[in-house]
């Protein structure tokens, strides 16, 4: 398929990506900045290549040493993950200026998904709902005030760039609206570096559902489901699941309907993900286009695990030119899965992102439950990237067998040196209205009063303990049957720490069994 795939990306989802590529016999190669010298990503790849020092802007967001490196290291193919290059247009440029396969969209898509206005005109096109709002075209303080005051309020100020919920400011009545577009273009222009705005009538209560696309060059577009990612602190999501709960089956049909519309009437190619506002679960529920994705989400264990598609090897398929090898029905989704980032942050303390070194790092393991980390015992966390450590997915025959392992598993998850939110996620899961399934974008902020806790976690600090204890035990077991003293050999690894990237059992992926059209 590929001779060498560079793997233009760091953390979890590279481990991930590089775990694929070996299953498929695929050499991969890493990249690295100074801070990820000795990063578990490093050693999950066959090759790595330094590009530069720690700051991002110098190293995994310079599309120059990216495609140095993917030559340096005689890769052929590129794969970004999510995050840093991957919906910047100008890499999958420069892939096919260099003669380098781009394992994603073409440039031209990226570039008009990559502007919010443009995504929710090619959505329009298609024919599919956007929120009720407009792009002004006069983007003064008046032109847009214009069209706020048309829209109504309350209303939601948006950057046209950038993503992650960045540079969102809600204005509530007219007397806020001046100093509103003000703070958001200041937002805008500070994130992303474009203060182009647009108007979107803020729904109350709004579900935040997903669908996840894949799309082959020869025209074929198939949806895989829809992710409820609704649980989010700062809209930035913190809980997915799939299938997303109490949606009557006539509103996940017209989902999946308006999905496939967007990627086929934009001439998409490879995964992608189209995301909704939903306002009820009925069949005469809202639903209007939020965004379209055009990468792999930091969510997409959910959809594999009920869907047995390895999304990273549909991608690889894809890129090489394959045709689509599956029917909807071979898709259609079985059971429910969870799934709930691991972030080195401090909820109790405004989510501050947390740095160090990990002391200790245990993962659960258990029937169905499936972990994707990039760190491990002795892993430094920096600054200057994202603080997020892995993902722990659950699966079931039901979403409460789901949630009910995935709240275990959270249980036995130690993470001693820095602070994190697994007690938060544990809180969430054991959540009256959680169970219940009666989620929306602000749960987290309406129940931040039971979910954000300060001071240790009990279990979390239990479970660090035990893992600790076990090492030490284990460590002192080696040394007397060596005859050598406790303290003369330094613990060994742990489950994380192993090099062997073959032993990838969370997934019962299909093999693809495309061919050469």
């Amino acid at each position: 398929m590929f001779t060498r795939v560079l793997i233009a990306n760091r953390g979890e989802i590279a481990v991930r990506i590089a775990r694929t590529c070996r299953a498929l016999g695929i050499p991969t190669a890493a990249v690295f900045s100074d801070a990820d010298r000795n990063a578990r990503h490093v050693a999950a790849a066959d090759a790595a290549v330094r590009i530069g020092p720690a700051p991002a802007a110098e190293s995994y967001l310079s599309v120059g040493r990216i495609v140095d490196a993917a030559r340096s290291s005689g890769a052929d193919a590129v794969h970004p993950g999510y995050g840093f290059l991957s919906e910047d247009p100008a890499l999958p440029a420069a892939c096919v200026d260099a003669g380098l396969t781009f394992i994603g969209p073409p440039a031209d898509v990226i570039a008009r998904f990559g502007s919010k206005i443009n995504a929710r005109r090619a959505a329009a096109d298609a024919g599919v709902a956007v929120v009720p709002g407009g792009e002004p075209d006069d983007q003064s303080q008046a032109g847009i005030a214009e069209v706020a005051r048309r829209t109504g309020f309350p209303l939601i100020l948006k950057p046209s760039a950038g993503g992650g919920g960045k540079g969102m400011v809600t204005v509530t009545g007219e007397d806020a609206l001046e100093e509103g577009i003000a703070r958001a273009r200041r937002e805008a222009l500070a994130t992303a570096g474009d203060g182009t705005l647009y108007v979107e009538r803020r729904i109350e209560r709004p579900r935040h559902v997903e669908v996840q696309v894949m799309a082959d060059r020869h025209g074929n577009v198939l949806q895989l489901g829809e992710r409820d990612c609704s649980t989010q602190r700062r809209h930035q999501k913190v809980i997915e699941e799939s299938p997303a709960p109490g949606l009557s089956d006539g509103l996940r049909a017209r989902l999946a309907a308006a999905a496939v519309d967007v990627a086929r009437h934009a001439g998409y190619e490879n995964a992608g993900t189209v995301e909704f506002l939903v306002g009820g679960t009925g069949d005469d529920a809202g639903c209007y286009f939020l965004e379209m994705n055009t990468r792999l989400q930091v969510e997409h264990p959910v959809t594999e695990l009920v869907t047995g598609v390895d999304l990273v090897e549909a991608q690889l398929a894809v890129a090489a030119g394959h045709r689509l090898p599956w029917a909807a029905v071979d898709v259609a989704p079985r059971g429910h899965a969870i799934e709930c980032r691991i972030y080195a942050e401090d909820p109790a303390a405004d989510y501050l992102p947390q740095a160090g070194t990990i002391a200790a790092w245990h993962e659960p393991a258990g029937p169905g439950i499936r972990i994707d980390s990039g760190v491990g015992r002795g892993s430094d966390v920096p600054v200057h990237y994202d603080p997020l450590l892995a993902k722990l997915a659950a699966a079931g025959r039901t979403r409460e067998q789901a949630r009910r392992r995935a709240h275990a598993a959270l249980g036995e998850l130690a993470v001693l040196g820095l602070r994190t939110n697994i007690g938060l996620l544990r809180r969430v899961l054991a959540h009256e209205a959680f169970v219940a399934g009666d989620v929306h974008t602000g749960f987290l902020a309406e129940h931040e009063g039971v979910l954000v806790q300060t001071g240790p976690d009990e279990v979390t600090v239990a479970a660090a303990v035990a893992a600790v204890s076990a090492m030490v035990a284990k460590r002192d077991r080696r040394s007397a049957s060596d005859g050598s003293s406790a303290g003369s050999h330094p613990p060994p690894p742990m489950a994380s720490d192993r090099q062997d990237v073959n032993a990838w059992d969370h997934l019962a992926g299909w093999r693809l069994k495309a061919t050469d059209d």
